[in-house]
């Protein structure tokens, strides 16, 4: 099969379920070393088109996908669209790339649940109240229907902007210090680890020094197996281990 992936989260999905030697093409953001197709907001369709993709894989996780999948339809491309939001949304996920490349799914996720099933065996004490920031200008956090506030709480945190119901969060820094963190961590999306400057949250009026961390963007912010690296990465900054 001749598969196309267009954003990170489902090529890391096909590593998951060891097809990626199926994939021909992938947008510029994906890790694996295929044909450039473009950033995953402006994908090359006659580009894409000339690889004769069997199926596609798209992802409205992805603010602005739509049009991606719009010229997909138009060109009558076979395609699929996920749309993950929670850790069990990415197991629906690996079962549904599973089904549209031809192959069974159920094994990885249920490697995927076992994964995470190590973490919700844990009890806590007293929850470690964090913030999260996706975007520095304006303030992007996750909300209640995100990932990152699962991991969060796998961890033995509490993200603060949980009481917010959808998945991302536009806000402000005055907020964001009334919500009083214990730690602020940082995920910017699409921003390499060294090109993260704290100095930018430091200055900002009311930090009052609280622990700042930058966290690997592509272990946070693509919602796919390889979130189970950023819940390792995020119980040693929480809990040392």
């Amino acid at each position: 099969m001749r598969i196309v992936s267009i954003c990170p989260s489902n090529t890391e999905v096909c590593e998951y379920l060891s097809i990626e030697d199926q994939i021909v093409g992938v947008d510029d953001y994906s890790d694996l070393e295929r044909v450039r197709l473009g950033p995953d907001l402006s994908i090359d369709m006659e580009k894409l088109e000339a690889l004769k993709p069997d199926i596609v894989l798209a992802s409205l996780s992805v603010p602005g996908m739509e049009k991606n999948v719009a010229e997909l339809k138009q060109r009558g491309i076979p395609h699929i669209v996920t749309n993950p939001n929670s850790l069990d949304d990415i197991g629906v996920s690996i079962m549904q790339i599973g089904e549209a490349c031809g192959v069974n799914g159920s094994e990885a996720k249920q490697r995927w649940q076992q994964s995470l099933d190590t973490y919700r065996s844990r009890n806590w004490n007293r929850l470690v109240r964090v913030y999260w920031e996706w975007w520095p200008k304006p303030v992007f956090t996750p909300g209640h229907a995100n990932w990152l506030t699962e991991m969060s709480e796998l961890c033995g945190a509490e993200n603060v902007f949980a009481d917010h119901k959808e998945a991302s969060v536009q806000t402000d820094w005055e907020t964001v210090v009334s919500k009083k963190p214990d730690v602020l961590l940082l995920a910017w999306v699409g921003v390499m680890t060294d090109k993260v400057n704290t100095d930018v949250v430091k200055k900002r009026p009311g930090y009052d020094g609280v622990p700042i961390y930058v966290m690997e963007e592509k272990y946070f912010c693509r919602p796919s197996p390889q979130l189970l690296v950023g819940l390792e990465q995020l119980d040693n900054v929480l809990n040392g281990k």
